[in-house]
Order: C-alpha cells, then structure tokens, then sequence
C-alpha cells in the first residue's frame, strides 16, 4: 500500500465529506493505493455515523471510535497502530489543511527517503493575538530546546515513514513533539516543507490558550526525558549528592564552630538554636531523597524492557 492517511477528529461532521471527496480526488488522480484512517476522538455530533457511511461507499475507508475524548495524540497513536502504507500522512478534519500537497510529501518520503516532513503553515489565517504570536514563541522555544530547525511544530500536516510510526509511542499531548519523538528514536533525516493554510470554513477551533502553556510544560518534559530517561541517575543522584555534600558540610562547619568556641571559653549557643543547622538538616534529607529516587528510576528502567528500537535484518549469500 502506498499511503495511510491518519485524520482525528471532534466534532467536524460538515467537513468530512467535502475532505473525503477531496482526498479521495488527489488519490485517484495520482492513482495511489491508500488507505484512509478517521479516528472519532469522542464526537457528540454526527461524525461517527458520517464516517460508517463513509466507510460503506469507500472501502479504503477505516474508523476508530473513541467512547470520550481522549485527546489528539492518543488518536494518532491508534491510528498509527493499524495503519499499513509505506508512507503515513497525517492532516487535521478542519480542511485547514490542503490534500493537494499530499502528492509532494509522499515524494519527499518515498523517493528522497527522508524519515519525517513536517508541514509549515508560513502564511497563516489563524487570530494574531491569539494564535500566531504565542504560536511563533512557542516554536521558537522547542527549536532552541530540541535542536530540530522547524518552524511550525504543531502543524497537523506531517508525512512519516511507516517505521516511524510504528517506533514512536505519542502519549499524554505529545502530538506536537513527534518530530523530537523521533528524533529520539535515531530518525535523524527530519525536515519541513511550507504548506498552504487554509482559514476555517466550518464550526470552531477546539483548541485555546490553555493548549499553549501544556505544550511548554510538555516541551519541559520531554527535554528531561531525551537526556534522562534511561540514566535518571545522572540527573537525580548528581543533584542527590551534592546536596547532601552541602548540607553535611555545613552541620560539620556548625559542630567545629561550636565546638572552637566551647574551647576557647568563648559564648555561644545550643546547635538546635541556630536556624541554619535546621537547613543544612534540610539539604541532606532532600539529598538523600534525590539520591535514592534517581536509584529506584534505575531499578524501575532494569526491571521494565523498553520497546525494542531496532530490527534484525538477514541477509543471504
């Protein structure tokens, strides 16, 4: 099969057929065999009976339905677990996204073998207030974090290799990240493309401000987990260690100053009177605690096998 094409949706039954009929335009006309995945992320309108109609005058069609809204990234995941073409294109149900760019995006998979394309929407229709400005700032800070050259991280127009998705695994609201998620994974060959924006034509966007401050708090997150993840020694038990060098040292400088004092009959004070010896009590607890949460992370990662990151291929004299 040639293409999978993943969209998840909520609540867009007055686009799904004109976005059926359009792609299913672009696939005939470029005589592609696909498939085409729509993922109903807990609708309360009549997206999911649309779909099965969908899905009985086209047999390249597929739906998932979720009972409750889950989230964009819980769909995409199901929808990469059953998808089967080469190259996996991924668009959003607003027709804000173009399927006459589908064609260039599977060339640039196919045959100019990169791993990742991610869409850039370079002219936008979206509010400026409330939508570019924190939407450039927000991508300015995961270029600077993750180190990937893209300028439009969130856009829902990406195109995959099939290996890809099936390595990645998006959770929580890491929609966004995916092209950090593989680059995580070893996919190095990542890059952009400008696609066209199209400004809404039906209903309202399902997405507020709120979706930017979960996604630098996401963005915190990963930048932890693609350094830490498999040694949270390194992190927990460094910061473990030396503050509970600190504070030892510091409950060590109390005691001789006491005890210098004590010796040379000068006045002084009971140690349990002297508010810093409770803070260097303090750092050592807290370093203790790091300390041994960076040792149980280790045990947990042992214990628990990751998903295998790579394939056995034989080859024959």
């Amino acid at each position: 099969m040639d293409i999978s094409i993943v969209i998840p949706l909520l609540n867009e039954e007055e686009s799904l057929q004109e976005l059926h009929d359009w792609i299913v335009s672009v696939m005939q006309s470029n005589r592609y065999v696909y498939e085409l995945v729509f993922i109903d992320d807990g609708s309360s309108d009549s997206s999911w009976e649309i779909i099965q109609k969908l899905s009985t005058s086209n047999p390249s069609v597929k739906g998932i339905r979720f009972q409750k809204n889950f989230g964009k990234s819980q769909a995409l995941n199901a929808g990469f677990s059953i998808v089967k073409g080469d190259v996996v294109i991924t668009m959003d149900a607003d027709l804000q996204d173009n399927p006459e760019e589908i064609p260039e995006l599977f060339d640039l998979i196919k045959n100019q073998n990169f791993d990742l394309i991610s869409g850039w929407k370079k002219k936008r229709y979206d509010n400026v207030i409330t939508k570019n400005i924190p939407s450039k700032l927000f991508n300015a800070i995961a270029r600077k974090t993750s180190g990937l050259k893209l300028h439009d991280f969130n856009c829902g127009l990406k195109a995959y290799k099939n290996e890809v998705v099936k390595t990645v695994n998006v959770s929580g609201e890491m929609h966004r990240y995916i092209p950090v998620l593989a680059k995580n994974a070893g996919f190095n060959n990542i890059s952009e493309k400008v696609v066209q924006h199209q400004a809404r034509k039906y209903g309202e966007t399902k997405f507020g401000m709120s979706r930017f401050i979960n996604g630098f708090l996401d963005l915190i997150t990963l930048s932890f987990l693609s350094k830490f993840d498999k040694r949270p020694m390194h992190f927990f038990g460094l910061l473990g260690t030396l503050m509970f060098l600190v504070g030892f040292s510091s409950a060590a400088y109390i005691g001789i100053t006491k005890l210098h004092k004590l010796s040379n009959g000068m006045k002084t004070i009971l140690v349990t009177n002297n508010p810093w010896f409770y803070i260097a009590l303090t750092t050592m607890i807290l370093g203790t605690l790091l300390f041994l949460a960076g040792f149980l992370g280790e045990l947990i990662i042992k214990n628990n096998p990751n998903k295998k990151h790579y394939e056995i291929k034989e080859t024959s004299n």
